[in-house]
């Protein structure tokens, strides 16, 4: 926030420069959670692309920004760990 000027607008991708695929993704929510739940297998939409991820230049070279989880494992498992600890979400005030 100390970055920011008055005025001044900019937007970042906050992302590691890397995908994961939604088998990996899938994968990893069931190695986590230990449940082996269904998935239905579909082709790819018209326009989807092949590859989609934030890759995260611009924000790292202005402010230094680095993201501390990498692992999809690592993310699934806080991610997990978060909806487990508050299963209503946020509480709203």
């Amino acid at each position: 926030m100390q970055a920011l000027r008055p005025g001044d607008q900019s937007a970042y991708n906050l992302g590691v420069g890397r995908g994961y695929s939604v088998r990996e993704v899938v994968q990893a929510a069931r190695q986590v959670s230990g449940s082996d739940f269904r998935v239905e297998v579909g082709a790819r939409r018209p326009g989807d692309p092949a590859q989609l991820f934030a890759g995260p230049d611009k924000i790292s070279a202005s402010l230094g920004w680095r993201a501390k989880q990498t692992d999809l494992l690592q993310i699934v498992e806080s991610a997990w760990r978060w909806f487990r600890n508050h299963p209503d979400g946020y509480k709203q005030t």
